[in-house]
């Protein structure tokens, strides 16, 4: 089924679902990480998140690290195998 130029989306973003599972979001330290997250929280100290996660001995996936379009942000692995990127707007 084609659709219409008017109802193609003109954001850059890609969406992942059960029908679409392969396709990464926009962003996404794929290069890296050794899966997308499952869940994005966004917290006022994402510093001091991170060490407290590493204290706790919990895996992190993806290093603390300063985006270019402007976050800072980390992921772990909830003891669930779900992984969380822990985020801050800088």
């Amino acid at each position: 089924m084609a659709t219409s130029p008017a109802a193609r989306p003109t954001s850059p973003a890609r969406s992942v679902s059960p029908a679409n599972p392969v396709t990464p979001p926009i962003g996404t330290p794929a290069r890296v990480a050794t899966r997308y997250p499952d869940v994005s929280i966004e917290v006022d100290d994402v510093d001091q998140v991170y060490e407290r996660a590493r204290a706790a001995g919990a895996e992190i996936v993806y290093p603390l690290t300063d985006e270019e379009w402007g976050l800072r942000r980390f992921f772990v692995r909830d003891p669930n195998g779900a992984v969380i990127n822990v985020t801050e707007h800088r």
